[in-house]
């Protein structure tokens, strides 16, 4: 019964993500995208954002290899801002609490992010999120259904996906799954709770959710 989280956003912030990809995009092809590029993508993982914008401005579609390098450059973006000298992230701790406790208690639990992988991993880390929460991050030709699905892959029901914006809800959509927003970012007719919620108001909502009939 995989129960996956939406990092950024759902357990804490990074603020500026958005710019540090774009200016790791600007690292790997000399000059970073506009941001009226950047509004004109459809997707909301960073390789659906890069993917859109290679083919604006070369014509073809992002190879893996040129997408790991992205991925390497996006790290050092993110590593020279985020530290105890720098900038630290905001941290929702109650919500990630509640994230590992229900890990505690056998539930599959899985971090499910936009990122590509090796941003994701460097968040867990900061946000000290336990190893026993599998890590999915941003991958070749996978939008963020495609993502949901492959962590729920041969996995019994119920599913529950938890995000913060949007593009969250409308993935747990098309993946099939039941949704929980976290935050006000996220309006529509499902269960939400508020960033501040407590490990039991979490545990208590999701196994509420996940609970066969």
């Amino acid at each position: 019964m995989p129960i996956c989280f939406d990092l950024d956003g759902t357990l804490g912030t990074f603020g500026g993500g958005y710019v540090l990809l774009m200016e790791a995009l600007g690292d790997v092809w000399g000059c970073p995208p506009r941001p009226e590029e950047l509004r004109a993508c459809l997707g909301s993982t960073d390789w659906e954002i890069a993917d859109e914008l290679h083919r604006s401005r070369f014509g073809r579609g992002l190879e893996n290899l040129a997408y790991q390098e992205l991925e390497t450059a996006c790290l050092a973006r993110f590593r020279a801002t985020f530290h105890p000298e720098g900038k630290l992230p905001v941290a929702f701790q109650g919500i990630i609490e509640g994230l590992h406790e229900l890990a505690k208690r056998g539930h599959a639990t899985w971090l499910v992010s936009g990122n590509v992988p090796m941003v994701l991993e460097f968040k867990a880390q900061v946000l000290g999120i336990d190893r026993r929460i599998h890590r999915l991050g941003s991958l070749p030709g996978c939008s963020r259904a495609d993502l949901i699905q492959m962590a729920m892959l041969g996995a019994a029901g119920p599913h529950l996906y938890v995000g913060d914006r949007p593009h969250d809800r409308e993935a747990a959509r098309a993946a099939g799954v039941p949704f929980l927003g976290i935050g006000e970012a996220v309006p529509g007719d499902h269960p939400t709770l508020g960033i501040e919620a407590e490990a039991k108001h979490i545990v208590s909502i999701v196994e509420r959710l996940t609970t066969r009939p």
